[in-house]
């Protein structure tokens, strides 16, 4: 069955607050990268919720959907529904936002735009390089000589690329930006800087601007506040070309002088700095980094390292510490998997585990990350170890990439060395060490429903599904205690039906069932609520006291998964009554109907209850 794109487009859409809570929208190979004005209006939950997306992950004002292998086609019918290029990337009015999330929010718009460029461009030189090592090409031939150098076009004319990512981000002239940062890599100006060349008195350092990154950030963002302040002040009738104009004279000439071998240097310092670090910490760094990914992929924070990889491949020709690291990571999280897909009995899980682990291997993590190897503490042990081990691997053996991309059995062509032959069979082991080790791992570790557990003191026993399955439209309670109308919980958002009509319970045990036959939705991470679809189209919460959600899951311990199905009965959860009730909490549990206006609801009268006594009766309505 085709999958609905665009209804997933339009919920995620919805939940991000509309086109006009977008000021910027782009993807890379499994995530929808938003830039939120206001971040207020985004609701996280209700986005984890939607069916295609894996996983939600914020900072700053970026928002980062996990969609997995669909996202290109997600992604295309969001652009089909709004301008999301344009606007400005400033926080909503009174919220102030971190300076290393501003920093890293511009890292990602820069340069995530450029990766596909480049690496479609390196593993093309990658696999030139290959056919000509073992005779199947010849380097001196036109096709060759065409090939490689369209190839090296994506490089040589990275700062043109750089411009257009930048203006972009900053809002400024796209093509006036090209033209000016263009001007440093012209054969004439070229020649000139060669020659010898002074401007105002001052010498112009003889800088290749080709394969730069930082000299064009440095100018663009210097262009952005030269025209903002020129359209200020020009007349209107000849902003048209005034305004290009003055930029041209003032941006140009600065970078030269200024910008150019600024930015030439501090791409040089983030090298020298890896470089340095990699030295006297050696295969370690490697095997560290590898270990940490999985964590700095969940709160985006790998990004941080893609100018070091670009610059340092663009600068040095070749990268030996993220790339390297990211193999072994990519792999083990796929190695991890295909052990989870082995092991498990839950046949939702084991079909997840099968195409993330497939992705991993071809180096998309998020579906294994999100998918997997997050929710299960076991398989995410598996993961580091193999990653740990796999960068050992690589590290010793002095592994370089030769491409600013995600490693993985599809791009091993990006550690084709020329002068190293043996480079791409140390990827290779590296490779196999890592899958290996992962797996093996993983097969050791994981277990199915992998839940906390109370301590021996807290142990409470389960409770066994009523005798008398309920007839369709009967809720039964979810837990023993005393049954309350909704009206007399003490919270606004469950007594006013902002949530949907339904009942509360008051438990006198810490054990939650099921009220209902059918399938857990969401498990929240915090815990301390459940929601599940019911089998007659009900939508039903189940929230286990009042601001629990303060507790970040203490105390609680779910007993079943999203997307498990369930039976009315079937326990859901433990948790402790009496460390909750201790800390000061409302521990009344409001059952509600979500959907309730498509139901007609006949409630049960208050007073003690036992776990399968009728709460609610439904009725879906007429029309």
């Amino acid at each position: 069955m085709a999958k609905d794109y665009k209804g997933i487009a339009q919920a995620v859409l919805k939940e991000v607050g509309g086109d006009s809570n977008v000021s910027h929208l782009e993807h890379c190979s499994t995530r929808l990268r938003f830039s939120i004005v206001d971040t207020g209006k985004v609701d996280k939950e209700a986005l984890k919720k939607i069916k295609g997306v894996m996983g939600v992950v914020s900072s700053g004002n970026q928002c980062q959907v996990v969609i997995g292998n669909d996202v290109i086609e997600v992604y295309d019918e969001l652009v089909k529904m709004g301008n999301f290029q344009g606007g400005s990337n400033a926080p909503a009015s009174g919220e102030k936002k971190k300076i290393g999330a501003t920093v890293l929010d511009f890292i990602v718009g820069i340069f995530q735009p450029l990766i596909p460029a480049i690496a479609g461009a390196g593993i093309l030189k990658a696999f030139l390089s290959l056919f000509t090592l073992i005779g199947i090409m010849d380097s001196t031939g036109t096709l060759y000589t065409i090939l490689y150098n369209a190839a090296d076009a994506a490089l040589y004319f990275l700062p043109v690329m750089v411009a257009v990512t930048m203006s972009t981000k900053l809002g400024c002239n796209r093509l006036v930006a090209v033209a000016a940062v263009g001007t440093l890599i012209l054969p004439s100006i070229t020649t000139l800087l060669g020659e010898g060349a002074t401007l105002f008195g001052f010498t112009i350092q003889n800088i290749a601007y080709s394969y730069q990154v930082f000299p064009a950030i440095l100018s663009v963002a210097f262009l952005y506040f030269v025209e903002k302040y020129v359209t200020k002040i020009s007349p209107k009738p000849i902003r048209v070309f005034f305004v290009p104009m003055v930029c041209f004279i003032l941006v140009v000439p600065v970078t030269l002088l200024i910008l150019g071998p600024l930015g030439y240097n501090i791409g040089q310092l983030l090298t020298t700095v890896i470089l340095f670090l990699y030295d006297k910490l050696g295969w370690i760094a490697v095997a560290i980094l590898a270990a940490i990914l999985p964590f700095m992929i969940a709160t985006g924070m790998h990004k941080a390292l893609v100018p070091y990889a670009v610059s340092s491949i663009t600068e040095m020709g070749s990268e030996l510490l993220y790339m390297p690291a990211s193999l072994a990571h990519n792999i083990s999280e796929g190695g991890a998997c295909l052990a989870v897909a082995v092991k498990t009995k839950d046949t939702d899980l084991r079909s997840a585990a099968i195409s993330a682990g497939i992705s991993g291997i071809f180096g998309i993590t998020e579906p294994a990350l999100y998918g997997v190897t997050l929710l299960h503490k076991r398989a995410l042990a598996g993961v580091i170890i193999g990653s740990f081990v796999g960068g050992l691997t690589v590290g010793l053996t002095g592994l370089k990439a030769f491409v600013a991309m995600g490693p993985g059995l599809a791009g091993m062509a990006m550690f084709v060395d020329v002068e190293n032959a043996m480079n791409i069979v140390w990827g290779f082991v590296g490779f196999g060490v890592s899958l290996a080790v992962s797996f093996i791992a993983t097969l050791i570790l994981y277990k199915d429903e992998e839940v906390a557990e109370p301590t021996d003191g807290n142990k409470t026993e389960a409770v066994s599904a009523p005798k008398t399955a309920p007839s369709d439209g009967t809720v039964v309670s979810p837990m023993e205690g005393e049954l309350i109308p909704i009206t007399e919980v003490d919270d606004e958002v469950f007594s006013a039906g902002i949530l949907g009509e339904g009942m509360a319970v008051v438990p006198s045990k810490g054990e939650l069932y099921a009220p209902a036959d059918g399938t857990v939705d969401t498990v929240f991470d915090s815990k301390h609520a459940i929601s599940i679809m019911c089998d007659n189209g009900a939508e039903l919460l189940l929230h286990v006291g009042l601001e629990t959600v303060k507790l970040e899951g203490k105390h609680y311990y779910p007993q079943v998964k999203n997307g498990q199905k369930v039976k009315a009965g079937q326990l859901l959860m433990k948790f402790d009554l009496d460390e909750l009730k201790k800390e000061g909490f409302d521990m009344v549990t409001p059952i509600v109907i979500t959907n309730s206006t498509e139901f007609t609801l006949d409630t049960a009268s208050k007073g003690r209850v036992k776990v399968g006594d009728r709460v609610m009766t439904l009725a879906a309505q007429e029309g």
